[in-house]
C-alpha cells in the first residue's frame, strides 16, 4: 500500500474517518489532505465506500469518529449545522438528484435563489451560461427533468455544481453515461475550474481514461479502506494487486468478483 497523502498547508483534511453500519465497516480510518487547486480521483469496486465518504465529508451523514477540516475548520465538531458547509461545495449525485417540480434553470440556481432579494432574470441568465459550459442549449432552461434524456439530466446535474463558483467540487461519476465526446469535454472543463478558478475537487470515476486528464492524485478504496493511493503519473507503474485488477478488469485478485 501507498503512503497515505500529506498536504503542507490542506484546504481539506481528513483525519481517520470511520462509519459503520451495524456490523458493516462501511469506512475505515480513512485519512488524505488536499491543497488548493488539485483534484483528486476516488477509484474501487461498487459498494467500496466511495459515495459514502462524499456524504461524510459533506456531513449528510455523520461519521463513528475522525476528523473533517475545511479551511482548517474542524466541520466534525458541529453535526446538523451544515448549511454554510454546503453552500462551498458544488456537488453531483449519482443519479443526477433534480428537483422534478423545477424547471432546469431553477435546479440549477437553487441556492442563488434562496436569497428572497434575488434578481431572477439575472439568475436565469447565469443558469443559461452555465448550461452553454455543460453543452445544452438555452431552451432547456425552461424545460423539467421528466423532459430530458439520461446524459442531458447528467449535464444539468454537472452545470447546478459549476454554479456559484463553488470553493470544492464533489463529483459521482461525472462522465458515466456520456458519449466520448462530451466525456473529453465535461474532463476539459473540470481541468479548467481548477487551473483557473483554484478549485478543489474530488471526483469518483470509473472512467480511467478522464481520471488521468484531470486528476493530480489517486485513491483506491476497498471495503472501506484506502489501499493504495499516490500521483495519478503512478497509477499504471504500482504493483498494488487491488489496482492492477481494477485497470485490467480481472476477475482473479483481491478484490471479490460475482462467478457461477
Amino acid at each position: 500500500m501507498s503512503a497515505e497523502l500529506k498536504i503542507a498547508d490542506p484546504v481539506l483534511e481528513i483525519r481517520n474517518l470511520s462509519k459503520s453500519f451495524d456490523q458493516l465497516k462501511a469506512l475505515q480510518n480513512v485519512s488524505f489532505s488536499l491543497e488548493l487547486g488539485s483534484t483528486l480521483v476516488i477509484i474501487g469496486a461498487s459498494g467500496s465506500g466511495k459515495t459514502l465518504l462524499l456524504k461524510t465529508i459533506l456531513g449528510i451523514v455523520q461519521p463513528d469518529s475522525g476528523q473533517i477540516k475545511v479551511g482548517g475548520i474542524d466541520t466534525s465538531d458541529h453535526p446538523g449545522n451544515n448549511q454554510d458547509l454546503l453552500d462551498r461545495f458544488g456537488m453531483l449525485f449519482q443519479q443526477s438528484a433534480l428537483f422534478d417540480s423545477l424547471t432546469v434553470w431553477r435546479n440549477i440556481a437553487f441556492k442563488a435563489l434562496k436569497n428572497r432579494h434575488a434578481d431572477e432574470v439575472k439568475i436565469k441568465q447565469e443558469a443559461i451560461e452555465v448550461l452553454d459550459r455543460v453543452g445544452l442549449r438555452p431552451e432547456v432552461a425552461d424545460l423539467y427533468p421528466a423532459e430530458l434524456s439520461g446524459g442531458m439530466q447528467k449535464r444539468v446535474g454537472l452545470a447546478r455544481a459549476f454554479a456559484g463558483n463553488p470553493e470544492f467540487l464533489f463529483l459521482d461519476e461525472p462522465t458515466a453515461g456520456l458519449d466520448p465526446i462530451m466525456s473529453n469535454s465535461i474532463s476539459q472543463l473540470i481541468t479548467s475550474q481548477s487551473t483557473k478558478n483554484g478549485v478543489t475537487s474530488i471526483i469518483i470515476s470509473s472512467d480511467l481514461s478522464s481520471a488521468r486528464k484531470i486528476s493530480d492524485h489517486v485513491i483506491m478504496l476497498h471495503e472501506g479502506c484506502i489501499v493504495w493511493s499516490g500521483l495519478t503519473k503512478n497509477l499504471d507503474n504500482t504493483d498494488n494487486p487491488y489496482v492492477n485488477q481494477f485497470i485490467h478488469k480481472s476477475a482473479e485478485g483481491p478484490i471479490s468478483v460475482l462467478t457461477e
